[in-house]
């Protein structure tokens, strides 16, 4: 009985690891009878899940019992632990059990470490799908190239360069872009120019990075330029303020370890939640010229414009509000 464990906050690379396991597991003329999909939020649903894996495949192929977005890395009730106990050996060799999540499994409850072992003892796998961080250059630009390669899009060095740039770390947009631009490439076997990547290829993440530093700068008309383009393209207006706040929380990080005498940058990097300690430097300098009170005051703004959206404020208006208003923050 394989086990599967899949978590991460890459819904898209997720996704598609889910059906390429559908299709090694099910035969298409039986899956309707064979593949179970389990809400977490259903009553009992990891019991449910467990009663469906004991049940033997009809026909051709395996079963797939699918446990979606499940607490049971978090939270594991004794009742419910004691049942994995008692069911997890007794599920037939035809039964695949997939897990998902999108928080990493905790190693310190006993449930993680016993289907852990499963794990291993069914030669499942246990996988992230984590998005790479967007100042992680060198591994957007290794994404890049292989799925370029796997699509069969011919880039050179700096379209590779380019793409990562204007793409960021959604996946999702990535994979639509590669197959825009091998549409538009067509039979030739020439690398696409820059020109040509930079006309097909639309920019959401690294322009809200964009619209971040022209915040910072007070830069009040640049930023509703960029503001107004992100939302042509259809960017939603929580996901904008997302990346703002993870943007103005790591320089407010950043500036209250300078103000406080800390130097270390893998001190400052541990605390900042900053995967690689040499972007430290350039963060540094970012905030040279900014005060902790600026960067104090812009989060509860950013935190207000979330809540706002939230509870159904005009997108557009309320973005452009708030981004004058931080723009003016910033040009005290």
């Amino acid at each position: 009985m394989p086990i599967y464990l899949y978590w991460g906050d890459d819904d898209f690379t997720l996704m598609q690891a889910v059906e390429r396991l559908q299709e090694s597991v099910l035969d298409p003329s039986w899956a309707s009878f064979n593949f179970d999909r389990i809400l977490s939020d259903q009553q009992n649903s990891i019991m449910m899940a467990l009663n469906q894996a004991m049940t033997p495949p009809f026909g051709l192929g395996g079963r797939l019992v699918w446990l979606v977005d499940t607490s049971l890395f978090q939270q594991c009730p004794t009742e419910i632990y004691q049942e994995l106990e008692r069911t997890l050996p007794a599920i037939p060799d035809t039964t695949t059990l997939l897990l998902t999540g999108s928080n990493k499994p905790d190693g310190r409850l006993k449930s993680t470490t016993l289907l852990k072992q499963y794990i291993d003892k069914s030669k499942g796998e246990l996988r992230e799908f984590s998005r790479i961080k967007p100042w992680e250059t060198d591994k957007l630009e290794e994404q890049v190239k292989v799925l370029a390669i796997e699509r069969g899009v011919k880039l050179s060095r700096d379209g590779i360069n380019l793409l990562a740039e204007l793409v960021g770390n959604d996946t999702r947009q990535l994979y639509n872009e590669l197959e825009k631009l091998k549409l538009f490439a067509g039979e030739t076997h020439q690398p696409l120019s820059l020109q040509q990547i930079s006309l097909l290829v639309q920019s959401n993440t690294q322009n809200s990075l964009k619209l971040a530093g022209c915040l910072k700068t007070g830069q009040t008309s640049k930023a509703l330029e960029l503001l107004t383009d992100l939302l042509q393209h259809n960017e939603p207006g929580l996901k904008i303020v997302a990346t703002l706040v993870s943007q103005f929380r790591t320089w407010l990080w950043i500036k209250l370890m300078i103000e406080t005498g800390v130097k270390d940058k893998q001190e400052i990097a541990k605390t900042a939640e900053i995967g690689n300690p040499n972007r430290v430097f350039f963060l540094q300098k970012e905030v040279q010229t900014l005060t902790l009170k600026q960067l104090q005051r812009s989060l509860p703004l950013l935190l207000e414009l979330e809540a706002d959206l939230k509870a159904g404020a005009e997108e557009r208006s309320t973005l452009q509000t708030y981004i004058i208003e931080l723009c003016r923050l910033f040009q005290q």
